[in-house]
């Protein structure tokens, strides 16, 4: 059930954010929207692509297991990949608009793809695997997420 965490540290960022608790990088005063949006940054765009790469390189078996797949070398190379967009959301935090949207681009084409397959697996495969399932609240949430927070930024 550790599939929880992505739409739990999800949900978090964003009562960080209405609580108005500064955010890594934000500056004294900030607005609602760009602390909210270094919260995203931080938490469900860095710290949860990092356990991501953990999880889909050292636990493979068990998280491709949890998903309803069998552990293939395709499962590395997304911990990897992973791995480097949560790195890159964690220094975007204390960045600026040009490396959220940069970061924004890359986190939805790979999560918006990966909400497509999910449901596939769905519908045409029949995977109702909780890993399979509920990672559809992080996969479609972060990306809408971002994408109001950056308009709203950027006004």
């Amino acid at each position: 059930m550790a599939v929880i965490f992505l739409p739990g540290i999800l949900l978090l960022a964003w009562i960080l954010a209405i609580l108005g608790v500064e955010a890594p990088g934000a500056a004294a005063g900030a607005s609602f929207s760009d602390n909210a949006m270094r919260w995203m940054m931080t938490l469900p765009a860095g710290g949860m692509f990092v356990v991501s790469g953990f999880m889909h390189t050292v636990f493979a078996k068990q998280t491709a297991k949890n998903i309803g797949w069998q552990s293939n070398g395709f499962q590395y190379e997304i911990g990897f990949v992973s791995l480097g967009i949560g790195i890159a959301g964690i220094w975007a935090a204390y960045l600026d608009q040009t490396a959220w949207l940069v970061l924004s681009i890359v986190i939805s084409a790979f999560l918006v793809g990966a909400a497509g397959n999910h449901l596939r697996e769905m519908f045409v495969d029949r995977n109702f695997s909780y890993g399979n399932t509920i990672v559809l609240l992080y996969d479609i949430g972060l990306p809408v997420s971002l994408w109001a927070l950056y308009f709203t930024v950027t006004g």
